[in-house]
């Protein structure tokens, strides 16, 4: 398997992950509340990195590091919070695949000007006329999806 498979097959499995953590949390918000379980959510992510780094001594070693992140880079905590909150709410009123279909067009998108612009400190990959057929032939076959 060459090795540029691998990271694909690594956000696969993110993907998968993500369907079933929507799932997981939405029925989690339907017994305690949408914003207790965004809340229960990261505090057992948290309980689990805390684990992690601090009694198994995994990562790079770099905590103390932090202060030399740019600005912008403290607020994935917050996206996370919003990103789970948004999923918790969805996923109950119009199901798993319609709301993890809208996820990763709005993903594909976003990443997409991302990439074009080459923001965030990444480098900068065109976002062309293919790309923009893709994107669009994403969202005819999400329509098929979510056609009743």
């Amino acid at each position: 398997m060459p090795l540029e498979i691998l990271p694909l097959l690594v956000a696969a499995f993110s993907g998968v992950a993500m369907a079933v953590q929507g799932s997981i949390n939405s029925a989690l918000g339907k017994v305690v509340g949408l914003l207790e379980s965004t809340f229960i959510v990261h505090l057992v992510g948290l309980l689990l990195v805390l684990l992690l780094l601090f009694i198994f001594k995994l990562g790079d070693g770099n905590l103390l590091e932090i202060q030399k992140a740019p600005w912008y880079s403290y607020f994935g905590g917050v996206l996370g919070v919003i990103i789970i909150y948004s999923v918790v709410l969805a996923i109950p009123k119009v199901g798993v695949a319609p709301a993890t279909t809208a996820i990763i067009l709005g993903q594909v998108f976003t990443a997409g000007l991302i990439d074009h612009f080459g923001l965030f400190g990444l480098k900068k990959i065109p976002f062309n006329y293919y790309k923009v057929l893709g994107v669009l032939l994403m969202a005819g076959g999400a329509w098929l999806v979510l056609k009743k």
